[in-house]
């Protein structure tokens, strides 16, 4: 039986037209595409100017044939009630209500439809697919936290179960939490692993200590998906090497959809199905493939609630070898709210901090993982998990390094702890400025 399919048709998403819809679209030739594409941004503009009180004073001045005519909606935005957000016909009842993971600082409550939430569904099933992931039947790891509360705890767990889902507790990184974890791969035919990168990313340096390829222990893994938090390449490659098995690199957005998948050809594929995504540059002029900018998304499809040039947050470029019905994400580099900016003015994406320090502070094998706070325009600290209190002379070398790579006068402190704070879903944010909390 398919109870994950019959769970989604129960709880009113009828994933099946949703799937109906989406082969549609895939049968669609580039020439029919645009005509597609234009259309639906058309048709979503003008529905919820038509029908959503909240939009029509949002977007007080558009002409729906002026695709730059359109105000770009961003998170802030959003921050109200949710009565106040849905379009006419639509009530706490009838749609998919979540709220956002706040990551960006700018939490919110936001609706879908019910066919648009089913046509997600259609999304993630069909890109799973590509590496021969049924949800209706094949065994998941799943690496990702669950509410605490009683109720969302046994809603999480009734999902596990109709999703074939094993669930690893991703706020218990120990050595005996990892041997439990092994002993679970041994013991059960797991066929992929899905879930937050930095959690999965410690497993597997577990296993390198261990000198164990997960694959050895449970044959049936295929491969493991990473989502939420940003993957380096030589993670990549450690975590290839450990599990035995391909990594594939997810983004996403819970009040969007799956945005980018990585294909069985490496590349990042963008969902042009059911979003419009465009590169902005400062002044919301759109960008040419191949140069860097805001990521700025429409969902094609959700009437409940208004996502029309929405402002994710997140820097990206899009590959020049991109087209219309294949956009390609060439790189996510962070989110635009972690900008560091440095005493003289000079702003630096906070991930290159990150990852200045990376290339350093794991050397030795001792660090197990690391975030990076600005406290003050020119004072940065290092949080960091180790079985052993970082040298001076480390600390040395990686003060110089970031004064070479980006400015002198920099104060550097570092910190050591037994582990790091998490959100309350379980993911790790590898940097943070406090100097933006505010902007």
């Amino acid at each position: 039986m398919n109870l994950f399919d019959f769970s989604l048709k129960l709880n009113g998403f009828p994933i099946k037209e949703a799937t109906y819809v989406l082969k549609t679209i895939h049968n669609k030739d580039e020439r029919e595409y645009t005509s597609y594409v234009e259309d639906k941004k058309k048709e979503i503009v003008d529905y919820h100017l038509k029908n959503n009180s909240f939009y029509k004073s949002f977007a007080k001045d558009v002409n729906i044939n002026d695709w730059d005519s359109i105000p770009i909606m961003t998170k802030k935005d959003l921050q109200q009630p949710l009565n106040k957000l849905l379009s006419n016909g639509f009530n706490k009842k009838n749609v998919y209500i979540d709220k956002t993971s706040g990551a960006s600082g700018n939490p919110f409550i936001f609706a879908k439809d019910k066919f648009c939430h089913a046509l997600t569904w259609a999304v993630i099933k069909n890109r799973f697919g590509w590496f021969n992931i049924d949800f209706n039947s094949s065994k998941q790891a799943r690496f990702y936290g669950i509410p605490l509360d009683k109720k969302g705890n046994y809603i999480e767990k009734i999902k596990d179960f109709l999703s074939t889902r094993t669930r690893f507790d991703v706020f218990d990184l120990s050595d005996d939490a990892f041997e439990n974890w092994i002993n679970i791969f041994k013991t059960k035919q797991l066929e992929y692993m899905n879930g937050y990168t930095s959690s999965i990313l410690q497993f597997a340096k577990y296993l390198k200590r261990k000198n164990i390829i997960l694959k050895d222990i449970c044959p049936s893994l295929q491969v493991c998906i990473v989502t939420s938090e940003m993957l380096f390449e030589d993670d990549k490659k450690l975590m290839g090497i450990q599990f035995g098995v391909p990594i594939i690199n997810e983004y996403g957005a819970s009040e969007l959809d799956l945005i980018a998948f990585e294909n069985p050809n490496g590349n990042w594929l963008i969902n042009s199905e059911t979003l419009f995504v465009e590169i902005l540059d400062e002044n919301n002029t759109i960008l040419p493939y191949g140069e860097e900018g805001r990521i700025v998304i429409t969902s094609l499809y959700n009437k409940a609630h208004p996502f029309i040039r929405y402002d994710i947050g997140d820097i990206g470029i899009l590959s020049k070898a991109s087209t219309l019905k294949t956009p390609i994400l060439e790189k996510l580099i962070g989110r635009t709210n972690d900008m560091a900016v440095l005493p003289s003015g000079k702003k630096a994406a906070g991930l290159t901090f990150y990852y200045i320090t990376k290339s350093i502070i794991e050397d030795d094998g001792n660090v197990k993982e690391f975030v990076i706070e600005q406290l003050k325009a020119d004072s940065f600290k290092i949080i960091y998990v180790s079985s052993e209190v970082l040298s001076e002379e480390k600390k040395n070398i990686i003060t110089s390094e970031m004064e070479n790579y980006l400015e002198k006068g920099l104060q550097i402190s570092f910190a050591k702890q037994d582990q790091l704070i998490r959100s309350k879903s379980g993911k790790l944010k590898q940097f943070t400025s406090y100097l933006n909390q505010n902007t």
